[in-house]
């Protein structure tokens, strides 16, 4: 039986957003702590992504398109355009400022999903980086294929820098498929496009299938083709607090890292054409999410 959790739908700026993790039952997937899905959306102006300059500290941010090109600007001066089959990495360890937008020059189209995943103890503090995939690893499969963007799957292995045992894949399913998991991770699923069961379960777009570690495989099954996301890792040891753009340990640290966005220490996006956000007050932070 599939734990489901339905998203719910926020927004960023103009663009329609479905926030699948956190949500109140389930905070964490391994070291994932955030899934956003956006998309599938056709436009004919205007930048229906255009996040400006925002700082992050403790994690590191996945952005994975399925179509369309989304611009990176950062504080250390990188830029990248990710487009489908590659990936940006953004380690913001001790602090980095980003901004993502849809760049002038595009396809009028715009589908993909931003994730983060929360650094462990050890490395939350390591210097601010940043990587840019043009072609990640695929692992093809009897049914179906997966482009395995972070982590490993199978025998294949995303060349992107990772600090805990984790994957993040974007599986085709013709078919039927079966993919290989890892015992000791806890995965979930998210729907891309198409029609799919897991398991014989039919899953619905917009919703979050948690699967509990010490499985082998999973099956899939689709009469006209479908798109999944596959998420795991190991069940994260430590507390977390998230707020904002920050993942960190104790109210204290938030505070101290809002402060300093204020102030400047983040550094300044220069590729930029506006002006960067502003912190919001900080009234209220979630509690953590339960040390697994």
């Amino acid at each position: 039986m599939l734990e489901a959790h339905p998203s719910h739908h926020t927004n960023l700026g103009a663009l329609d957003i479905r926030r699948a993790l956190p949500v109140r039952q389930r905070r964490m997937v391994g070291p994932w702590c955030f899934l956003d899905r956006y998309g599938p959306m056709s436009f004919v102006d205007g930048k229906p992504m255009d996040v400006a300059p925002h700082p992050h500290i403790g994690i590191q941010t996945v952005s994975w398109l399925l179509d369309g090109e989304v611009l990176h600007q950062d504080s250390l001066g990188f830029e990248a355009m990710v487009q489908p089959h590659g990936v940006n990495v953004m380690t913001a360890g001790s602090g980095i400022a980003h901004a993502e937008q849809t760049p002038d020059a595009n396809r009028g189209r715009l589908d993909g999903v931003q994730l983060w995943v929360a650094l462990p103890d050890a490395d939350r503090h390591v210097a601010p980086a940043f990587e840019h995939v043009v072609e990640v690893p695929r692992l093809e499969l009897r049914g179906g294929a997966a482009q395995v963007f972070i982590g490993a799957l199978g025998d294949a292995a995303s060349p992107a820098r990772h600090f805990s045992e984790i994957v993040g894949a974007d599986v085709n399913v013709r078919d039927v498929v079966t993919l290989p998991l890892a015992r000791e991770f806890e995965h979930a699923l998210l729907l891309l496009a198409g029609d799919c069961e897991a398991d014989g379960e039919p899953i619905a777009a917009d919703t979050l299938y948690y699967l509990a570690h010490g499985r082998d495989e999973i099956s899939a099954r689709t009469r006209a083709g479908a798109r999944l996301l596959l998420l795991g890792g190991v069940p994260f040891p430590e507390k977390v607090l998230m707020w904002w753009n920050f993942v960190a340990r104790d109210a204290g640290e938030l505070a101290r890292a809002r402060e300093e966005w204020e102030s400047g220490r983040f550094g300044a996006v220069r590729g930029y054409r506006g002006e960067r956000i502003a912190a919001p007050p900080l009234h209220h932070v979630a509690e953590p999410n339960p040390a697994s």
